[in-house]
């Protein structure tokens, strides 16, 4: 079993930086996919960005390219995401989920493991 619990989350106003962490426990994630996710108040939870099991290959959703980054550390069992310029639409619980088949996927349905969560708050 992986345990993923995400931090840094916290209240920023608009156009500053954030940035939250995965840390994996249980054991090693180097082979996995990871993911961020996203779910605003009332809405769906919608994909953020993704990183492929060597850090080779990322994805980003529209709403974000160019302003976050998404990386690892597979020696610190970790992920992160760099978020800059951020904007009121940004504010949502902040998810990171684990693929065990290595891919970098947008679609939630291949993600095996899930972190609690961590709430960012964006104001205007």
């Amino acid at each position: 079993q992986v345990q993923l619990v995400e931090s840094g989350g916290g209240l920023v106003q608009a156009g500053g930086s954030l940035s939250i962490s995965c840390a994996a426990s249980g054991r090693t994630v180097s082979m996995y996919g990871m993911g961020w996710f996203r779910q605003a108040p009332g809405k769906e939870r919608e994909f953020v960005a993704g990183i492929n099991w060597s850090g080779s290959s990322t994805a980003y959703a529209d709403s974000v390219k160019g302003r976050f980054t998404i990386s690892r550390s597979n020696a610190k069992n970790t992920m992160y995401l760099q978020m800059n310029s951020l904007k009121p639409e940004d504010t949502a619980d902040y998810y990171c989920a684990a693929d065990a088949a290595g891919r970098a996927s947008a679609d939630p349905r291949p993600y095996d493991y899930w972190g609690q969560g961590t709430q960012v708050t964006v104001s205007s």
